[in-house]
């Protein structure tokens, strides 16, 4: 469930962190963590922790950064990127930048190139 009514406090960054979460950067290609990263669980806002990745919908694109199929609904907005043909994408809850989505490739669905810096893994719970 995404915070309301709350004082919404965000995580510390990085400058780094801060270059592609804040200012809207990109990190270079194949160096972020997550990039070949093929754990079960939950990828959240590194700002503010709110889900937005199943590692379900996660795929190997080839591009360089993590790729996800969708995402969780109502998690990351859309919206026109600054140079006018990209399509940014971000938090719904902190607006921190995510990265890119692009639609119509050859993949049959959506593919959302993630920041690696702006994410933090979660792992799935065993049952036991």
């Amino acid at each position: 469930m995404l915070m309301t009514n709350k004082k919404t406090e965000y995580a510390k960054l990085t400058k780094e962190e801060e270059d592609v979460i804040i200012n809207k950067g990109t990190e270079p290609p194949f160096t972020g963590k997550y990039y070949h990263f093929w754990k079960k669980g939950a990828y959240v806002c590194k700002r503010c922790k709110t889900p937005l990745y199943s590692s379900n919908t996660k795929f190997d694109s080839g591009c360089g950064w993590p790729s996800f199929s969708n995402e969780i609904s109502g998690r990351v907005n859309r919206s026109v990127d600054a140079d006018g043909v990209r399509t940014e994408i971000t938090c719904a809850t902190c607006g921190a930048h995510l990265g890119h989505v692009f639609t119509g490739e050859s993949y049959g669905h959506d593919r959302h190139c993630v920041n690696s810096i702006s994410i933090e893994f979660i792992p799935e719970k065993k049952n036991k």
